[in-house]
């Protein structure tokens, strides 16, 4: 990016969110005008209703746990992260994860499999702007645990496990026998879309519980979140050994460094903040990002093998860090369970006690900002997935204890609410994941990551209102 670019960026960005911590702290949404209330709307593939929808909006599912893709192999399930790319003919090119864990085998091609016995991945689709899939294929397999990642401007997508499984530790919350694995997990993947991926682990990225990757285009950054559920998390970011834009992909090899707050080592982020807290920050180094085990230790020891470096160099501490986008120089990332937790409200499992953050952080000033916290779950319950929309307003994917709504947050502070899952009946679990926009803005992708997990495109007027 160019000085003149660069200056303008950073003008472009001065204004937004700054009302948004003090409408949270004031404990509820904003009126919001726009979209209106939600109403149930039939699905368009099969007509049973799935989403409840502002007036005017249409959506349409697709590509739906155990179908075919359009090679004849089967779809998986538990759909998560999700990248929308520009393709032929305003179509849209989408790459989505599959968080699948265990030792259950690896779906599609298993000679391709980066780990035969995981059964985690990513999947590659070209669908229409109304959710028509005209090609399908998986992209990554053997991967495990695959919850979110992050598009890159060079047209790849970069999948994350959240897990730090393999032979060298014991098994996780899930039981599964992790001496049946072949490969050790926990690490970032890239996806391209014009070439085949090469099922080669960036570790000097890290070995830990990563959620999230979002890019700086202005100094080739990762920066990575770390959803560690029962223990501190940190946010991190990768500089790799050469520009990936310059190098065409990402390379391994580069240095992983931790946040920490300018001046208070091992700050607390994780507890409620006051309106408009802001932080200057510095950059930890990691010395070993990809840890040997020996003896293989317990998951709970190995799952904060990374993190516990940086804390004791002074990172910052927040509570299960899950989605982050970039957007116009900052990167905005998601506390699920930061902030305070309202009376009335349950106290959730897992490390953290509130109901979720939104932060910003300004990648050109290394300023950390709090963009949001929820005052209640009633006005945002357990945020997870984040992206953005041309105007700047963020998407938010709730995975909440009830109703699960995709909520927006604009630029003015406002809350407000856009989509709500119908409840699927004996599958209380079921949430929205992978929220992203195609091509121009006309299509919202979005997954509902459920027992029989599907992909969804939703559209309609979107120019009345903050999206």
């Amino acid at each position: 990016m160019d000085r003149r670019r660069f200056i303008s960026n950073v003008l472009a960005i001065a204004g937004p969110f700054a009302g948004v911590a003090c409408a949270g702290a004031q404990g509820g949404a904003k009126p919001v005008r726009g979209y209106g209330p939600l109403s149930p709307v039939r699905d368009l593939r099969d007509g049973k209703v799935r989403l409840n929808l502002p007036d005017g909006f249409k959506y349409r599912s697709f590509s739906v746990a155990g179908d075919k893709f359009t090679d004849g192999s089967v779809v998986p399930g538990r759909h998560d992260g999700m990248a929308a790319f520009s393709g032929p003919k305003g179509n849209a090119i989408l790459v989505r994860n599959h968080e699948v864990n265990g030792p259950v085998g690896a779906f599609g091609d298993k000679s391709k499999a980066y780990d035969p016995m995981a059964g985690g991945g990513t999947s590659t689709l070209q669908v229409t702007r109304y959710g028509e899939v005209l090609k399908s294929a998986p992209s990554l397999n053997g991967t495990m645990m695959n919850c979110s990642g992050g598009p890159m401007a060079w047209r790849a997508w970069v999948s994350c496990e959240e897990t730090v499984n393999g032979p060298d530790v014991a098994g996780d919350f899930s039981g599964g026998d992790n001496a049946k694995l072949t490969k050790k997990h926990g690490y970032i993947f890239e996806v391209p879309l014009g070439r085949a991926a090469s099922a080669r682990p960036i570790k000097s990225a890290g070995r830990f519980a990563h959620e999230s990757a979002a890019f700086d285009p202005s100094t080739g950054a990762i920066y990575l979140t770390e959803d560690n559920f029962g223990f501190p998390s940190g946010f991190y970011r990768y500089l790799p050994p050469k520009h990936p834009v310059q190098a065409g992909r990402l390379l391994d090899g580069g240095r992983l460094q931790m946040l920490a707050v300018k001046g208070e080592k091992r700050k607390d982020l994780s507890v409620a903040q006051r309106p408009g807290t802001a932080y200057a920050t510095v950059w930890v180094d990691i010395d070993d990002p990809d840890p040997t085990f020996t003896g293989r230790p317990t998951n709970d020891v190995a799952v904060q093998a990374v993190g516990k470096q940086g804390r004791e160099e002074g990172a910052a501490i927040f509570s299960r860090l899950e989605g982050a986008v970039y957007h116009q120089g900052t990167v905005y990332f998601v506390s699920t369970q930061g902030g305070l937790n309202a009376p009335g409200d349950t106290i959730p499992s897992g490390f953290g006690k509130g109901r979720g953050q939104v932060w910003a952080y300004e990648t050109w000033s290394g300023r950390l900002k709090l963009a949001y916290e929820s005052p209640r779950s009633s006005v945002l319950d357990l945020p997870d997935n984040v992206t953005a929309s041309k105007r700047g307003t963020l998407v938010l994917c709730e995975d909440g204890d009830g109703d699960n709504y995709l909520r927006g947050l604009s630029k003015a502070g406002e809350i407000f609410d856009f989509c709500r899952l119908e409840p699927i009946s004996g599958d209380e679990g079921a949430e929205f994941a992978g929220s992203t926009f195609g091509p121009g803005g006309h299509t919202l992708y979005v997954n509902i990551q459920a027992r029989t997990g599907m992909s969804i495109a939703i559209w309609g007027p979107w120019e009345r209102g903050p999206f």
